[in-house]
């Protein structure tokens, strides 16, 4: 699928019988997005959907920074430094010892704007249908996890999957809750928006406004009722247990964020449009980037820096832009971009089409 400049209608259906093909259609038509089917056809030039003879698809995790609970693509940089550890997350907590996933089979990219795809190209999965994709959504998700149930077996050593997480867990939402009680109110705001999140997705009812995770913060600072809990016995919480396990059900050390875990639609979707790497995200102007898994993770030896290796376009001739709104941040290679409405930047060819197509800037 192509999506052309102008606003034009999207064209669908497009096959090629080789890459030579795909080059000089986009030589002659250059386009604003490149997508291509993950799904696989014995006739894919066919029109009608049904003709074309669906014989499976790959299985898709598309993660998007914007939509993390708090977490804004206003402050560009540090959307993207979140969403990389999701995605790394994804795959070394979750795909990997949960599922049994090979890096052999996978491919990753940078979207080209806020966040990473990983494309798993296994021929066993390729027959999933959307029910039995949506299952392994839910399970990354905890959909179902009765925190309660888990809480006993956390404590064994020997602890795997959802128990270890669980005692993961316990230890993490302690140490927020202490950020919380002294005086942290953006660790309150996200723990509360990742909360609710979870509640409401899961149709769960209970204590989740700010006042009571103030209120539990402050009943974990009783030494005795301290010990008991970090040991698993969350009853000694009494009436904010609930609330207690709710909150190691949201948190995003245990569980990964709202759209961090994976786009559900894109997963389930067995007939999905997904960006082309190597071609040019359209709002972005940067590179849908492949990179090899190792990079993924934020702490390792070579981590991948998309707002470097992902920009594609010149960085020699030097543009003029004026800044439209506040509070957005940017990055370029080491150059940050922090400024107000009305302030003129000089910035190379590359950073200004990304905060033209960005809509923070426009050209002087």
């Amino acid at each position: 699928m192509f999506i052309p400049f102008g606003g034009g209608m999207p064209l669908r259906h497009k096959a090629f019988s080789d890459m030579d093909s795909v080059r000089r259609f986009l030589c002659e038509r250059p386009q604003h997005s490149c997508f291509y089917s993950t799904a696989y056809w014995k006739k894919p030039h066919e029109l009608k959907m049904d003709d074309k003879l669906w014989l499976g698809a790959d299985l898709i995790f598309d993660l998007d920074g914007d939509h993390l609970p708090g977490v804004t693509d206003k402050d560009f940089p540090g959307m993207i430094e979140v969403i990389q550890e999701q995605a790394w997350s994804l795959w070394n907590d979750f795909l990997e010892p949960d599922f049994g996933f090979k890096e052999e089979h996978l491919q990753v990219t940078f979207s080209g704007h806020r966040g990473f795809h990983l494309h798993y190209r296994d021929p066993s999965y390729f027959h999933l249908g959307s029910e039995s994709r949506r299952e392994i959504v839910s399970h990354i998700r905890g959909e179902g996890v009765e925190v309660s149930d888990l809480l006993e077996r956390s404590r064994k050593p020997n602890a795997t999957g959802w128990a270890k997480r669980v005692g993961l867990g316990i230890r993490s939402v302690v140490e927020k809750l202490d950020a919380i009680h002294e005086g942290d109110t953006k660790l309150l705001k996200t723990s509360t928006a990742a909360l609710k999140d979870m509640m409401e997705r899961e149709g769960l009812k209970g204590l989740r406004g700010k006042s009571s995770v103030e209120k539990l913060a402050e009943l974990m600072q009783e030494p005795s009722r301290r010990g008991r809990v970090l040991d698993g016995r969350v009853a000694a919480l009494n009436n904010h247990a609930l609330l207690f396990q709710n909150l190691i059900r949201a948190d995003t050390s245990v569980v990964l964020g709202n759209a961090g875990e994976t786009d559900e639609v894109v997963t389930i979707d067995t007939r999905r449009q997904i960006r082309w790497p190597g071609s040019l995200h359209g709002k972005s102007g940067m590179r849908v980037t492949e990179f090899p898994l190792s990079r993924l993770d934020p702490d390792g030896s070579n981590p991948f820096d998309c707002l470097s290796e992902g920009i594609a376009l010149s960085r020699q001739e030097l543009v003029k832009v004026e800044m439209v709104v506040d509070d957005a941040i940017a990055r370029f290679d080491q150059t940050v971009i922090d400024a107000s409405i009305g302030d003129v930047i000089e910035i190379h060819e590359a950073g200004a089409t990304f905060l033209i197509l960005k809509g923070w800037a426009r050209l002087c």
